[in-house]
């Protein structure tokens, strides 16, 4: 049986038991880990992972292939079971039938049957869950399928499966979405429409926790974000806190006199050099101040404009700055 299939068949057993604690949901968690961690034989997969989620955001799950991302999805649903640590979800241990019922997840590529159509899929897979069929075609619509609903599975481009896959998982009305790559194969048109569901799931009162490795679009729709790299969680917060504070970027001529006097003004911890901008790690609202303070030297200045980084630059920044200490690393082991 395909891998969805199978993945809603888990989802409605009451055979299944998680394992770890159970906290309350007083606090708007609705999923939650504690160090989780997983091996595969002498590879460290994941690192003692903890992170929040809570109710009704959109949260967004951020890292380069084979930072764990999907083998932490994974146990999070209860298909895969953690070495260490606990996680749970809508107040139950991972994997818990009650909260695997309120759950819906697309893990990796999303599979079905390849001779039967959209719609027909979608009926094996309600009435395997117990959910009536007439919720098939609003569901058809809102992923934008209802056109195709009657082709066949093997007909379908990447970006159609991933949309039935989506498709698949409202049709239970689920609480939470736990979502790997769900812009995966999606046209620029497919990726505003799915931002758009998003949204608007989220609007409903539903938690939405994707990965993805569209930068821009997770800068545009999630709320909060955590980053994980080589199986560790390094950053977790709010979009504007994880891009850090807004400053200046300043075009002016000469660079050598204007960079001269920024640094006495300023500090040079506060100025940095990129072609032929400055970008100044201070407040937006000290624009005039440092505008008339270059003029005042004899400095042109041809552009003055509030910067701030993009996701996109962090995650670089972040990676470039791991490479680098991995670098250093490698000469220590020379050595």
């Amino acid at each position: 049986m395909p891998q969805l299939i199978n993945t809603y068949a888990f989802h409605m057993s009451n055979n299944m038991r998680g394992t770890g604690t159970v906290p309350t949901q007083d606090s708007g968690i609705v999923l939650h880990t504690r160090d989780l961690t997983k091996r595969y034989g002498g590879a460290l997969a994941v690192d003692r992972v903890s992170l929040s989620v809570r109710r009704g955001e959109i949260y967004g799950f951020l890292g380069p292939n084979g930072a764990g991302k999907t083998t932490t999805m994974r146990m999070l649903v209860g298909l895969i079971r953690p070495t260490g640590g606990t996680a749970t979800v809508l107040g139950r241990p991972a994997g818990d039938a009650t909260s695997l019922a309120r759950t819906g997840a697309v893990i990796e590529t999303p599979a079905f049957y390849p001779y039967l159509s959209g719609r027909d899929n979608l009926r094996v897979v309600a009435l395997h869950a117990g959910i009536p069929t007439a919720r098939i075609a609003d569901v058809l619509d809102r992923v934008g399928l209802a056109p195709r609903a009657g082709d066949r599975f093997s007909t379908y481009s990447l970006g159609m499966k991933q949309r039935l896959g989506l498709g698949a998982v409202l049709l239970k009305d689920p609480e939470l979405l736990i979502l790997d790559e769900p812009s995966n194969g999606l046209d620029p048109i497919g990726i505003a429409d799915l931002r758009t569901l998003i949204r608007t799931l989220a609007a409903e009162g539903k938690t939405v926790f994707l990965s993805s490795h569209q930068l821009g679009e997770v800068e545009q729709v999630c709320d909060r974000v955590g980053v994980i790299f080589r199986g560790r969680l390094v950053m977790e917060g709010a979009v504007a806190e994880i891009r850090g504070s807004a400053g200046l970027v300043v075009v002016a001529t000469p660079v050598g006199p204007a960079v001269e006097r920024l640094n006495a003004l300023l500090g040079p911890e506060r100025v940095t050099v990129r072609g032929d901008e400055l970008h100044l790690a201070v407040d937006p609202s000290q624009s005039a101040a440092v505008t008339r303070d270059l003029l005042t030297a004899g400095v042109e200045v041809r552009e003055v404009r509030r910067s701030e980084r993009s996701l996109e630059e962090v995650f670089l920044s972040m990676n470039e700055t791991y490479r680098a200490s991995d670098a250093r690393d490698e000469l220590g082991e020379v050595k």
